[in-house]
């Protein structure tokens, strides 16, 4: 197996490394009933997704 010749430099290394960050998932609004909502899921509040019921949700009393 080929080994390196010359140790890379921190500057070398932390280069390549620039694109390996953690990115935040896109969020959007309710449209039901306002709450924060991961794209393309179902409401966890309300149980509504693109405008209509899809999870029947207990209410609580």
């Amino acid at each position: 197996m080929p080994n390196p010749k010359r140790k890379h430099s921190k500057q070398r290394r932390d280069k390549r490394r620039t694109h390996d960050n953690a990115v935040a998932p896109t969020t959007a609004k309710c449209s039901n009933c306002g709450a924060t909502v991961l794209y393309h899921r179902v409401c966890p509040e309300c149980g509504y997704y693109r405008g209509k019921l899809a999870i029947e949700k207990a209410a609580t009393a």
